[in-house]
């Protein structure tokens, strides 16, 4: 049915002419990869981040810059932070013993305020 509703403008079936024999030469002459781009070369140096571009800057002066920088994110690292920075330091510290019994503790803790809760409503 394909061939029924098709134009007779459409390009043939690609088995509908004979074959040719194998090493061959090919009838169309399409290009086998794509064009190689252009290389695009600059002339500047570059610069580093954070500069303003105006002074270059040598391998020296950018080894201090990285140095400065990573002085600078060391020292915020380790800048203490706000009460659940420290709560979250301090559970850190502890072992997993530790940890189950603190656990444990608030599990005894809820448990006594529900029953307490639980009296006084009864009363």
């Amino acid at each position: 049915m394909g061939n029924l509703c098709s134009k007779s403008s459409n390009q043939p079936d690609n088995f509908s002419s004979p074959g040719r024999p194998l090493g061959g030469a090919a009838t169309q002459s399409t290009p086998s990869s794509a064009p190689v781009p252009q290389k695009i070369t600059t002339n500047s140096p570059g610069r580093t981040l954070g500069g303003d571009g105006a002074t270059p800057s040598g391998q020296d002066n950018a080894r201090s810059e990285a140095a400065r920088a990573a002085e600078a994110r060391a020292a915020a690292a380790s800048k203490p932070g706000g009460k659940l920075s420290s709560q979250l330091s301090a559970q850190k510290k502890q072992t997993q013993n530790q940890l189950l019994n603190a656990g444990s503790e608030q599990e005894r803790r809820a448990r006594d305020a529900d029953s307490a809760a639980q009296t006084q409503a009864y009363n």
